[in-house]
């Protein structure tokens, strides 16, 4: 009788879980069939406050991939991508795109209609997690992440539109002050805001909340809290957000790490710094220039890089792996925000104050070229130029290469196969202090506003230039048409400042290669750099440049 109970609860066990697996089947199998017979073009959701977004019935990835959940923070909606920002505890394995599916919801819909693959996993040190998915088919639907292994499914996060948004947040180590970088009040180029209309709010629910001491293009400074100071948050962050007084906070992705109060003496100076001359860039696909750009610089003395990554997908976070591996101080730190070249060089200018005493700002088809035959941009040009204590900026006028002639890409590199310029040069760049620089970080990609008890000094062009090959064969010239960095400079292919020296003359707006490119731009010739890296650089050996056979060893 006991063994034959047994039995009988074992087969009523078994039915009840057949009768489940048969029933959760036919949901999924009707909902499917309901899928396939829809009309083309049914797919029509409608914006829903992101207060409003529905539950989902498997929450998490903790089955998967970690013993801690991993969640979304909140889904970004830039023109072109919907990007998807993640919190991975720190036990967790990360995504990559062959794991998971973005999938997207109806509005008041539990179950997603539409899976596509994302185009790209991301991620840094500096605690940016993102996952790149396709755009929305229409405004309003809710954007979310499923594993394809198990079909579970990521409950979706708040939904943000890219410009109106509190889009990072750092503590300045300089005076505690909390530094919001933030989209949406239209701020005006190279002009200090009245800071008295603006607040920081810290926290999800706002209550906490500073009054700001500079407002200016996208960075508002504020006075940081004593708790917020202490780091007394449960994850070791804080959302941060700005808000106009009497308004409500911008929508927020931007989150302050618990500091290290470290502060900095406000004297300059190289006390206590590791590095004497330092580089900050942005770039977007463009990792085929850095090994030449890292290894000719370091050369010439610059000690440490600081690379903004905007939006790549050619691999760059690889190639500074490499780099760093041959033993330059590389870094490079994920920037998913558009038209926000400004806020990124201030961001990076208070990342590299604690240890550099000159940073300079300039893109990767830029190259610090020193005509006497110096051999140490620091020694040679920059330490004498800082020896008066108030200089705190060092402007470098900027020669524009043309393509020289060529029509594919220089094989040996940019110095040594763009040779023919205009004349006069383009702007200037600059080299600063950061001890220097005015408390609301005003830059205008070329130069910062300076402390009033500092200035610059224009360098003489006889010392240092900057050899800019702006202009170089079509194929990769036509890149820049895609999407200017800077904010307040316009894109090519909108009829806006149609004169800016930001444009190249007479190309319009379209991208359209003119039939007399390759000679265009070309009014000196220009052979000094290339004759100096060809004669310091070349392995008697192999002929090769070092960036060369660094290119040759990848393909191998």
């Amino acid at each position: 009788m006991k063994d034959r109970r047994k039995r009988s609860v074992f087969s009523w066990r078994a039915l009840f879980f057949l009768l489940t697996v048969v029933l959760l089947f036919l949901a999924a199998f009707s909902s499917s069939l309901a899928r396939l017979w829809l009309p083309a073009g049914s797919f029509q959701p409608k914006l829903i406050s992101k207060r409003n977004i529905p539950a989902m019935e498997v929450i998490s990835a903790e089955n998967c991939l970690s013993p801690v959940a991993v969640s979304i923070r909140e889904t970004v909606i830039f023109p072109d991508e919907a990007v998807v920002f993640l919190k991975y505890p720190p036990s967790a394995s990360l995504f990559t795109k062959d794991d998971i599916n973005c999938i997207y919801l109806f509005p008041n819909s539990s179950h997603p209609q539409l899976f596509l693959s994302p185009s790209a996993t991301d991620s840094d040190g500096g605690g940016h997690h993102i996952v790149r998915c396709p755009l929305p088919p229409t405004r309003g639907t809710i954007v979310s992440l499923s594993i394809k292994h198990n079909g579970d499914h990521l409950a979706p996060g708040p939904m943000q539109r890219w410009d109106s948004l509190a889009y990072e947040a750092m503590i300045d180590g300089s005076d505690n002050t909390t530094l919001v970088f933030v989209k949406g009040f239209n701020l005006r180029s190279g002009r200090a805001a009245d800071s008295s209309k603006f607040k920081c709010v810290y926290g999800s629910d706002s209550v906490l909340s500073a009054d700001a001491v500079s407002a200016a293009q996208e960075v508002v400074r504020c006075r940081t809290p004593l708790s917020v100071l202490n780091g007394s948050h449960p994850d070791n962050s804080i959302k941060v957000s700005v808000r106009v007084v009497g308004k409500q906070a911008v929508d927020s992705a931007a989150r302050l790490q618990s500091p290290e109060l470290t502060p900095l003496s406000s004297t300059g100076g190289s006390s206590g710094k590791s590095h004497k001359m330092c580089v900050c860039t942005m770039l977007r696909n463009q990792a085929r220039f850095l090994p030449e750009w890292i290894m000719y610089h370091g050369s010439v003395g610059v000690e440490r890089w600081f690379i903004y990554d905007n939006n790549s997908d050619d691999e760059v976070d690889s190639l500074v792996g490499t780099l760093a591996g041959l033993g330059y101080n590389v870094s490079r730190h994920l920037w998913p925000w558009i038209k926000t070249q400004e806020a990124g060089f201030a961001h990076c200018v208070v990342r590299a104050r604690d240890s550099c005493e000159w940073v300079g700002f300039i893109d990767v088809d830029e190259f610090l070229h020193l005509p006497s035959g110096s051999s140490s941009l620091y020694e040679d040009v920059i330490r004498p130029l800082g020896a008066e204590e108030g200089v705190g900026e060092a402007r470098v006028a900027c020669h524009s290469f043309g393509p020289s002639g060529l029509r594919e890409a220089p094989a040996r590199g940019v110095m040594a196969g763009y040779t023919c310029r205009l004349a006069a040069p383009e702007r200037h760049k600059s080299i600063v202090r950061p001890e220097a620089l005015d408390a609301s970080l005003i830059n205008l990609v070329h130069h910062f506003h300076l402390k009033p008890r500092f200035w610059h000094v224009n360098v003489n062009r006889t010392s240092l230039v900057i050899n800019h090959y702006k202009y170089q064969v079509w194929e990769v010239f036509k890149e820049k048409f895609y999407r200017r960095v800077a904010t307040y400079v316009s894109d090519w292919q909108q009829e806006r400042n149609v004169g800016s020296k930001d444009r190249a003359p007479g190309l319009g707006t379209k991208a359209v290669e003119p039939s007399d490119w390759p000679s265009r731009f070309c009014q000196v010739k220009d052979t000094d750099l290339r004759d100096r890296i060809l004669d310091t650089f070349t392995d008697p050996q192999t002929g090769y440049l070092p960036w060369e056979d660094q290119h040759r060893r990848s393909q191998t």
